[in-house]
């Protein structure tokens, strides 16, 4: 959608009708609307939606009343790319160059404002629904509204891959989308927790963030394994199953919660991707150790509000 195409007093009004319908429904207000434009193209990657967006001068805002009157429980990340770019939420008040991200939650209200400087700004915006994030929401929202660079480590792996994402858009199938929204959330997650794992390192306690790093690599490993707990977590990494638990309470998590946190995030992916379209479903969940179908169904429809079947079900619907 280019506003561009549109005479120049209906280019607000088309503008703020689109953003509802592609992103969160948000208020505007537009410091120059004579001289309004603005750009968006996104792309479905399953579940997850990734956007490229440019305008100019701008300032938008989600108030308590507009969460109430709707709210699809989504985590955003926004990519700056072009322009200078603020946002407030929470706790936080930040200002966004290129080359930072940042991430917001569509629940709790906030502030924005694109091309402060007076120039045109650009951003990569992927969003997505919070619970399919392998965090737990109360571990994520102090970021909330944080500047996060993307210059190194996976941070830096996750931004090139929205870069590439996005300039290759055409280039996609539909099975190598589904894919590559599964890829982009392992990513974000990735790069979320590696803030999350600095913050506390700042704090002193970076053998325990290392810790937990390596935990959480050693449960991604071995989630196919119907025993999986906190005694052979514990025992594998040397360390009592006490000590184990207290890793995970320092990020306000538990051991079980995030095994099955884990569990269902690959469920989802193998149900979702057309080359496992042969296997039944009771398959794919002994494949991620639920070896009774029955357990596998109850905790789907515990995790995401409807059975595997139906998920699958939904996600063919969509991608048709």
């Amino acid at each position: 959608m280019d506003v561009g195409s549109l005479p120049r007093e209906e280019r607000t009004a088309a503008w703020m009708e689109t953003a509802d319908l592609a992103l969160v429904t948000t208020r505007f207000r537009f410091p120059e609307p004579e001289h309004f434009n603005a750009r968006i193209s996104a792309m479905e990657l399953g579940a997850v939606q990734l956007s490229r967006i440019s305008y100019a001068p701008l300032q938008s805002y989600r108030s308590s009343k507009l969460i109430k009157q709707s709210d699809p429980e989504l985590y955003q990340i926004a990519l700056i790319t072009s322009g200078k770019q603020a946002i407030e939420q929470g706790e936080n008040s930040t200002l966004l160059e290129p080359g930072q991200f940042v991430l917001y939650d569509s629940s709790r209200p906030f502030e924005a404002a694109a091309g402060i400087d007076g120039e045109y700004a650009s951003s990569l915006l992927l969003q997505f629904p919070r619970k399919i994030l392998p965090l737990p929401d109360s571990r994520v929202a102090p970021l909330c509204g944080k500047a996060l660079s993307v210059s190194s480590g996976m941070s830096h792996v996750f931004g090139q891959t929205l870069r590439a994402i996005a300039g290759s858009e055409n280039e996609f199938t539909e099975a190598d989308r589904l894919r590559l929204g599964s890829t982009v959330i392992d990513l974000a997650a990735t790069a979320i927790a590696g803030h999350l794992d600095r913050d506390v390192a700042l704090s002193g306690n970076s053998h325990m963030a290392l810790l937990y790093r390596r935990i959480l690599g050693f449960i991604g490993e071995n989630l196919q394994d119907p025993d999986l707990g906190p005694g052979n977590i514990a025992a594998a990494h040397s360390i009592s199953t006490r000590t184990l638990h207290r890793v995970f309470r320092m990020h306000e998590a538990t051991v079980s919660d995030t095994i099955r946190r884990e569990r269902m995030s690959r469920c989802r992916r193998d149900l979702a991707d057309p080359a496992l379209a042969h296997l039944p479903v009771s398959v794919i969940g002994a494949r991620w150790g639920y070896l009774r179908p029955s357990d596998f169904t109850r905790a789907f429809r515990a995790a995401s509000g409807m059975t595997p079947t139906s998920y699958r079900a939904g996600v063919r619907t969509n991608s048709r």
